[in-house]
C-alpha cells in the first residue's frame, strides 16, 4: 500500500488529466467524481513500483479509461452536456476553436480517445496504440478516419493525401 504522501503527489500531478479525460467519455461531473476516487484508490492499493514516470502516467490513463467504460457498460449515459460546462473540465486555456470541440465530442468514443490523447496529451500514435491496447495500424486508421469525419463536419473537403 502506498503511502499518503505518495498518494497526495500523484493526485497533484493527475487530477486535472483524469478528470478531462473521464469527462471526456462520461460527460457527467458526478460521474468523473466517482472515477476519479476509484483510480485514487486502486493507486493507493497499487504497490508494484512503476519502471519511469512515463509508465505510471500511462497506468493513471489506462485505468481512468477502463473505469469509465465500465461505468458506460453499467448505466445508460445519455446525458447532454452543453459545451461550455464541457470546457470548465478543460483547466488548461479554453480551446481557440470551441466548434471543433464540439465536433471532437460528438465523435464514436473510439475516435474522441484517439484525438484527445494525440491532441492534448502529446502522445504519439505508438503511445496511444499500448495505452488503448490495439494496434498500431489501428490507431493510425483512427487518425486518418477521425480526421476525415471532422473536416467532413467542419465543412472543409477533404484530401485524402
Amino acid at each position: 500500500m502506498r503511502s499518503e504522501r505518495e498518494v497526495n503527489q500523484a493526485i497533484d500531478k493527475y487530477v486535472n488529466l483524469i478528470t478531462r479525460i473521464c469527462f471526456l467519455y462520461l460527460k457527467n461531473e458526478a460521474d468523473t467524481q466517482d472515477v476519479l476516487q476509484s483510480v485514487f484508490l486502486k493507486y493507493l492499493k497499487h504497490d508494484k513500483p512503476f519502471e519511469s514516470e512515463e509508465h505510471e502516467k500511462a497506468w493513471f490513463i489506462r485505468v481512468s479509461i477502463n473505469a469509465c467504460k465500465d461505468i458506460l457498460k453499467n448505466f445508460f449515459h445519455s446525458h447532454i452536456v452543453s459545451l461550455d460546462k464541457v470546457e470548465q473540465f478543460f483547466l488548461t486555456e479554453p480551446p481557440q476553436h470551441p466548434e471543433v470541440l464540439e465536433d471532437v465530442l460528438s465523435l464514436p468514443q473510439k475516435y474522441r480517445s484517439v484525438i484527445y490523447l494525440y491532441y492534448y496529451e502529446g502522445y504519439k500514435e505508438t503511445e496511444i496504440a499500448r495505452i488503448l491496447k490495439k494496434k498500431v495500424n489501428t490507431i493510425y486508421t483512427w487518425m486518418f478516419q477521425t480526421k476525415r469525419l471532422l473536416k467532413k463536419q467542419l465543412g472543409g473537403e477533404w484530401d485524402a493525401s
